[in-house]
């Protein structure tokens, strides 16, 4: 099926008022364009609208060559090039999104470590070429991360407003990928489709109230984008660093909410910092009680995630994640044993240098941040996320073509 003809499709099957109303044209003022430009001086997905569903992939590189990765890199584009206008990836597709829209879907590559030297091997003569700012993320004090949930050589993040939209970008990609690369691991999530509103997550409290202005382009090159000071290949980019965090609901639910709002330093209602009135009143870390107590607790989650506190700026881009039950020895009184939800928060953060972002931040916030009696880091990686393409050019461009 054509892009025209499953346009046509849709436009037939998607009225409720009968065979005539549906196939009447709105006016076209009120349409909102279902997708997103594939191509671009910087990769959809990031600055982006954030869309209610992602499903997040990872790949290990069976390849033996590196003219074997530039030829899926040419498939994985042809692709999503397709796939981000709302047509089937190839005539091998396998169909399940037949008469679906596109629903703002993106595709935003990365290339970890692996991609450059794996097991101290340079297999695809690209070790140079990898940038400073694409470090090893140290171990954290806390972490728990299994190595099924850990690490890869390449990433892929499909983003819609439909779940299957998502999963079925990242099931073509996978196809195409056979006999050079399989998936490593890959998670699902979600968050309130609340235009206009900064989303909650499970925790019951708005996630990114404190971003930077994706629309200030200024602040975007000083925060997010990669710039001169490393390779030329990697200009316009931006770095992400993915960490899957499972969040003991039952504790927190438990939790009276006076100290979840202690723990994270907001109201949980306005989402205003201790102290404020509203949501994106700025933190005033300095005010205190009658007693010469800090308003804001010393171990508050925003107060340690601030850029007045650690010195470092992030893009965020979480998503929530709900993958069912699993059995668990809690690390707190009473240290039950059971069922847990296993469910939390895909962390997604990017940034100009994680060394200075995510790195900086975290190392003071997985010691002390009140959060962490309520979370466990279990999984995640650090992407090299190269700049937009133009077309006729493939992701990765500057690097390997």
């Amino acid at each position: 099926m054509t892009m025209a003809s499953r346009r046509g499709f849709l436009a037939g099957s998607a009225g409720v008022l009968g065979t005539a109303a549906a196939l009447r044209p709105a006016p076209a003022e009120v349409l909102e364009p279902a997708t997103e430009p594939f191509h671009g001086p910087h990769q959809a997905g990031i600055i982006t609208r954030q869309q209610a569903h992602t499903y997040f992939a990872v790949f290990d590189l069976t390849a033996e060559t590196r003219e074997e990765v530039r030829a899926l890199l040419q498939r994985w584009t042809d692709a999503a090039d397709r796939l981000c206008a709302g047509a089937p990836a190839d005539p091998a597709d396998s169909d399940e999104a037949l008469g679906m829209p596109p629903a703002h879907l993106t595709l935003t590559f990365g290339f970890g470590p692996g991609l450059f030297i794996k097991d101290a091997k340079d297999r695809y003569g690209l070790a140079a070429q990898r940038p400073a700012a694409l470090v090893d993320l140290p171990v954290f004090t806390g972490d728990q991360l299994q190595p099924g949930r850990t690490g890869g050589d390449l990433s892929v993040q499909a983003c819609a407003d439909d779940p299957q939209t998502a999963f079925h970008a990242v099931r073509q990609l996978s196809r195409l990928a056979y006999g050079t690369a399989q998936l490593r691991w890959a998670q699902s999530g979600f968050v309130p489709a609340l235009v206009g509103q900064t989303p909650r997550n499970l925790l019951g409290f708005k996630d990114g109230s404190n971003n930077p202005d994706r629309a200030d382009a200024a602040t975007m090159n000083a925060i997010v984008w990669a710039g001169d000071e490393g390779p030329a290949w990697m200009r316009g980019g931006s770095y992400m660093v993915a960490r899957r965090i499972r969040i003991a609901l039952e504790h927190w639910d438990r939790t009276p909410v006076s100290f979840q709002e202690q723990t994270v330093g907001r109201s949980k209602i306005s989402g205003a910092p201790i102290g404020g009135k509203a949501e994106h009143d700025p933190e005033n870390l300095a005010a205190t009680d009658s007693d010469g107590n800090p308003i804001i607790e010393e171990n508050a989650h925003v107060r340690l995630a601030s850029a007045a506190s650690s010195g470092a700026r992030i893009l965020r881009r979480g998503y929530s994640y709900n993958d069912g039950l699993n059995f668990t020895t809690e690390r707190w009184p009473p240290w039950r044993q059971g069922m847990e939800y296993d469910s939390g928060l895909l962390f997604v953060a990017y940034q100009k240098d994680p060394r200075t972002g995510f790195v900086k931040m975290f190392e003071r916030m997985a010691k002390f941040d009140m959060l962490n009696q309520f979370t466990t880091h279990t999984g995640g990686g650090i992407f090299a996320c190269p700049p937009g393409i133009e077309k006729g050019q493939n992701v990765g461009q500057g690097l390997l073509f």
